[in-house]
């Protein structure tokens, strides 16, 4: 049996298990995912955030979703990265390597659950691309497909993204989220692929916040509430997004199995 020490957190209750594999490597991260995700069975969580190091940042975060797969980026993960870094030892501005690129973090306050600022980079918007009309795709480093809709609770969100992420463009799938815009807020339900619906996207926020500014509906920064809590998000002179959120350590534990 190998001891594999971890931390629990969670950014507005978008929840990972958080390893650092820089000294003791995990060969297959995707069983452990699927073994360790379960909320019945494992310790529950929607994904793993392995911690590798990396040769052109401070470090490299790896996301490995509850089904195994494995995502480009996470907005509300990488502000737990940051914060798992910061108090072990790490500066509180870093440069973390994802495979969306590299993403630049900036510890904002430690009070709390903490508060975390990511610089998320450019998105990219499409329309009128989709079967679904009203359908906005953002690419936030992962594809988003953004709908506007009066209510939240009138849609079966999961059959909904199972229907779009059937379309050609998605062969990886897609990330979906319904939004209402209200006069100061929009209010936000996310369906992750390889996980399903959750409390919190942080990449989802941002796309739900570019689609929002593209059709001038609000201003930033822009409040955007998920299940899980707020989060906020504004963009810069050059268009490029950055979000800010908590990032909460609920507790740490060694796991002792032979999965490594």
């Amino acid at each position: 049996m190998t001891a594999i020490p971890f931390a629990k957190m969670h950014g507005t209750r978008n929840d990972f298990i958080v390893i650092d594999t820089r000294e003791r490597s995990i060969p297959n991260l995707a069983h452990f995912a699927r073994r360790y995700c379960d909320r019945h069975s494992g310790i529950g969580a929607d994904g793993v955030l392995a911690i590798e190091t990396s040769p052109v940042a401070d470090a490299r975060m790896r996301v490995i979703n509850a089904d195994g797969s494995e995502a480009e980026m996470c907005g509300n993960g990488i502000r737990c990265v940051a914060r798992f870094l910061a108090e072990a030892g790490a500066p509180e501005r870093l440069a973390i390597e994802t495979l969306a690129g590299i993403r630049e973090t900036a510890i904002e306050s430690r009070e709390g659950d903490w508060s975390v600022r990511v610089a998320m980079g450019a998105t990219s918007i499409e329309r009128g691309t989709l079967a679904f009309p009203d359908a906005t795709v953002v690419r936030v480093g992962n594809p988003h497909v953004v709908l506007f809709v009066d209510a939240l609770d009138s849609y079966n969100l999961a059959m909904l993204a199972g229907r779009i992420t059937d379309e050609p463009a998605f062969a990886d799938g897609a990330n979906v989220h319904l939004a209402v815009v209200e006069s100061d807020r929009v209010r936000v339900r996310h369906f992750e692929r390889g996980v399903g619906e959750t409390q919190a996207c942080g990449t989802g926020a941002v796309a739900v916040a570019a689609a929002t500014r593209m059709r001038d509906l609000l201003s930033t920064p822009m409040r955007i509430d998920v299940p899980g809590g707020t989060l906020l998000v504004d963009f810069d002179a050059r268009g490029e997004a950055r979000l800010l959120g908590p990032a909460a350590r609920v507790f740490d534990g060694v796991l002792y199995d032979d999965v490594a």
